[in-house]
C-alpha cells in the first residue's frame, strides 16, 4: 500500500545565494572553516554549529545524531558527551567518524572525516564548569541512550540531584562525561550552484600537508 503524502519529488530549490573557486580557498581547512562559520554568524544561520556526527555502531551501521561544536583548536573541532552514551560506545570500537554542517540559509555543506580522540581531564573540567547549572546536572541525571521507563524516571532523578547539590556552589564534572576533539584528515566545502552544478572543493592530508582539489558535483 502506498503511502499518502504531498509531492516529494516536485520540491525545488535553485542554489543561487554564491560561489566557490580555489583562488579563494585557504590553504589550511580549518582556516577556511573559520572564514565560513563566521560567514555563517554574520548571516544569523540558526545554530551554525549544530553538527552532525557520524559513528559506527558496534553492528556495523552508521549511527548520526546533532552534536554541537563547542571549540575549534589548530588540532580540531571539540565537542563534548557522555562517554556511556551510544556515541561514546561507538568510539571505543571505531574512533573513525565523519562530521556534516549543513548551513540552508548560505546554501553550504561541510563534510568532514577524521578520528576522534579524548580531551585532557582539565579541558573537559573548563568546559564543564562554564555551562550552566541546569546542564551540569543533567549531565549528572541522564543514564544518556539508555532505556527508561517513562519521563517521570528521568525527572525524579534531576530533582534528587538537584537536592544533592542544592548546598553547592560548584558542581563537579562526572567522570563519565567530557570531551572529544575530531582531527580531520579529509574537508569538503560544498556550495550550492543552479542547475545541480554545484561548486565542491576537497581537501585531502596526504603526507602531513592539504592537498586541494575540485569535484565534480
Amino acid at each position: 500500500m502506498a503511502i499518502e503524502h504531498k509531492d516529494i519529488a516536485a520540491i525545488r530549490e535553485d542554489y543561487v545565494k554564491g560561489i566557490l573557486s580555489e583562488a579563494e580557498m585557504k590553504a589550511d581547512p580549518l582556516k577556511q572553516f573559520k572564514v565560513w562559520f563566521d560567514q555563517a554568524l554574520d548571516a544569523k544561520v540558526i545554530e551554525p554549529n549544530a553538527m552532525a556526527l557520524s559513528t559506527i555502531s558496534a553492528d556495523g551501521f552508521p549511527s548520526s545524531r546533532i552534536v554541537l561544536l563547542k571549540d575549534l583548536q589548530h588540532d580540531g573541532l571539540r565537542f563534548f558527551t557522555n562517554y556511556q552514551s551510544q556515541k561514546g560506545k561507538d568510539l571505543v570500537n571505531c574512533n573513525r567518524v565523519s562530521v556534516l554542517f549543513f548551513w540552508a540559509e548560505l546554501q553550504r555543506q561541510i563534510r568532514i572525516e577524521g578520528c576522534v580522540n579524548k580531551l585532557s581531564v582539565a579541558d573537559s573540567d573548563e568546559y564543564f564548569a562554564s555551562r550552566p547549572r541546569g546542564s551540569r546536572i543533567g549531565a549528572w541525571s541522564s543514564p544518556q541512550s539508555s532505556v527508561i521507563p517513562d519521563r517521570g524516571f528521568l525527572e525524579k532523578i534531576v530533582q534528587d540531584f538537584t537536592n544533592d547539590f542544592e548546598n553547592s556552589e560548584e558542581i563537579p564534572r562526572p567522570d563519565f562525561w567530557g570531551g572529544y576533539v575530531v582531527k580531520p584528515v579529509k574537508f569538503e566545502f560544498w556550495q550550492g550552484r543552479s542547475s545541480r552544478l554545484h561548486d565542491r572543493i576537497q581537501y585531502t592530508l596526504e603526507n602531513k600537508k592539504w592537498v586541494i582539489n575540485r569535484l565534480a558535483p
